[in-house]
């Protein structure tokens, strides 16, 4: 007998690889429940799968950096409670310290939905009830049908898991001119802002070289990270979605000054800001 449970819950998240380097991703989880009815005529009840999964998937993987321990591309050293890390990428280099909790160390060597799944998964069994023969993860990306990018950021003001400065979305756009929508123009800043980190300009402390460091303190630690300027967009305010809405607006109005202006950028599924110029 199998318990399944569909678009359970949503992680944001970024992820290492090998070719993009620093990636912001979303995916919906889902799983399968595999065992023997108990006394109650249940494999699990729905409202322990949810409770467990959602809770674990909150802590554990939602709005972590995700590292895949087994990929040649990584070194990684461990002070405490605290890594410095290095991850090779496409002839470039990203450079992270941060808080462990900030981090995801995945027994893997590569993230993908299949390897994060498997090792969820062996995380996982120990908290399901006995009955509970096999437990299987899916995690799928949302369905976008016109333009999405891949974003990460970190938010030091933020009082939650989001001041982690390597975390991410992959997130849908929408722009309006003269109340019409402009697909072309929600291409054009998806390009642009394919697989980018958005950085604020009070954050950063060297720009030279082709390589950018920012570095902050947090109510969660010290940290900091050094990446391509190439893979960076500079933004003069912090990098919330309120903020990355209005900055698209202001831009894309420089560029049509006569007509009016509406963004709603995504920040991962469902939600995020709408902003007018």
């Amino acid at each position: 007998m199998q318990l399944f449970v569909e678009q359970l819950t949503n992680v944001d998240f970024s992820y290492l690889d090998p070719e993009r380097g620093l990636v912001g991703e979303t995916w919906w989880a889902g799983a399968t429940l595999d065992g023997a009815l108990d006394e109650q005529g249940m494999i699990c009840d729905f409202g322990t799968v949810k409770k467990i999964l959602r809770n674990w998937l909150d802590d554990e993987v939602d709005h972590r950096l995700l590292v895949p321990l087994r990929h040649p591309a990584l070194t990684l050293q461990e002070h405490n409670d605290h890594i410095e890390l290095t991850w090779r990428f496409s002839e470039h280099i990203l450079q992270l310290s941060c808080p462990q909790q900030a981090l995801a160390l995945v027994d893997a060597e590569s993230i993908d939905a299949s390897s994060v799944a498997t090792w969820c998964r062996a995380q996982l069994q120990p908290f399901f009830p006995v009955n509970v023969e096999q437990l299987a993860l899916t995690f799928t990306p949302e369905h976008i049908a016109g333009a999405s990018y891949h974003y990460s950021h970190g938010l030091k003001k933020h009082d939650g898991n989001c001041q982690r400065i390597a975390h991410g979305h992959r997130s849908r756009i929408h722009i309006w001119l003269d109340n019409q929508r402009n697909e072309a123009l929600e291409q054009h800043w998806a390009e642009r802002w394919a697989d980018i980190y958005l950085v604020s300009e009070e954050d950063i402390i060297d720009d030279q070289d082709g390589q950018l460091t920012t570095r902050y303190q947090s109510a969660q630690g010290a940290f900091a990270m050094s990446l391509p300027s190439r893979a960076c967009y500079r933004m003069n305010t912090d990098t919330t979605v309120e903020f990355i809405a209005q900055h698209l607006a202001d831009a894309i109005k420089a560029e049509h000054p006569t007509q009016a202006v509406r963004v709603q950028a995504f920040e991962g599924v469902n939600k995020g800001a709408i902003a007018s110029a």
